[in-house]
C-alpha cells in the first residue's frame, strides 16, 4: 500500500542545508497499521508529510497503491487526498461555523458528490464513531475528544484506503487519547484500511501492529506491538 525507496528530504536554512529525512525504504502492506516514535525533529512528521503528498521528497521514490508519486501534480496530489488518503492531525481543524455532520460532510461535497447520499454516509461515519447525538453541534460546543472523533470521521467519510494520523491524542487527556486510538485502530481493521501513525505517545504507538523508532532522519528499530498479541 505503501512503499518508500531511499526516501530523503533536506531543507535550506540560510547558507546550510538540513537534512530531514536520510534515504528511507519501507514497505507498509494494506491493511497494516504502524507507528512511528522518536525525538522531536527525528523526521517523523516529514515521512508522514512526504505521504500524504503535503511536502516533496528531494531524492528517492515513494509509491502508493503501487503508483509512483515523483511525477505527481499537485492536481494529482489533490485527488490522492479526496480518494485515496485520510489525514487526522493534532489540531482537530474542524470548521468552527459549520456542524459536526457539516464539517463531515464537506470532503464529499469537495470532490463533487451530491445529494442525499452525501448526508447519509456522514450520519453513518459520525455513528461509527459514536457521535450521531452530537450531529448538530458545532466545534466550539464537543470537548476535545469529541472534536478529535468528528475529525476521524470527516477523514475515513471518503472511504480511503491509507489514514494517517499525525499525533491524533497529542491534544487529549490520558482517557481520552486510550478511547481515540481503540477507535482508529477498530475502525482501520474493520475495513483494511492502512494506519501510519506519528505519535509521541508510547501508549497510542502500542495500538499499531508495529512499531518504528526514528532518530536523525532514519528508522532504527523496528519492534512489534502488544496489539499483536490481542491488546487493542
Amino acid at each position: 500500500m505503501v512503499k518508500l525507496a531511499q526516501l530523503s528530504k533536506t531543507y535550506a536554512r540560510g547558507e546550510a542545508t538540513v537534512a530531514a529525512l536520510h534515504g528511507v525504504s519501507l514497505d507498509v502492506a494494506r491493511g497494516e497499521f504502524c507507528a512511528f516514535v522518536g525525538p522531536s525533529g527525528c523526521g517523523k512528521s516529514t515521512l508522514l508529510n512526504l505521504v500524504g503528498g503535503l511536502d516533496r521528497p528531494s531524492s528517492g521514490e515513494l509509491y502508493l497503491d503501487g503508483r509512483a508519486t515523483t511525477t505527481f501534480t499537485s492536481h494529482e496530489w489533490t485527488l490522492a487526498r479526496r480518494e485515496l488518503i485520510g489525514i487526522v492531525f493534532q489540531a482537530f481543524h474542524l470548521v468552527p461555523g459549520l456542524t459536526a455532520l457539516e464539517n463531515v460532510a464537506l470532503p464529499l461535497m469537495l470532490r463533487g458528490d451530491g445529494g442525499r447520499s452525501v448526508a447519509q454516509r456522514a450520519e453513518s461515519v459520525l455513528e461509527l464513531v459514536h457521535m450521531g447525538h452530537r450531529k448538530h453541534h458545532r466545534p466550539g460546543e464537543l470537548s476535545g475528544g469529541e472534536q478529535q472523533r468528528v475529525a476521524i470521521a470527516r477523514a475515513l467519510a471518503h472511504r480511503p484506503k491509507l489514514l494517517l494520523a499525525d499525533e491524533p491524542t497529542g491534544n487529549l487527556d490520558s482517557h481520552q487519547g486510550a478511547e481515540i486510538m481503540t477507535l482508529i485502530r477498530s475502525l482501520a481493521k474493520a475495513d483494511s484500511v492502512t494506519v501510519l501513525l506519528v505519535t509521541h505517545s508510547q501508549t497510542a504507538a502500542e495500538c499499531a501492529d508495529y512499531i518504528w523508532t526514528m532518530q536523525d532522519g532514519r528508522l532504527v528499530a523496528r519492534t512489534p506491538s502488544p496489539a499483536l498479541t490481542g491488546v487493542a
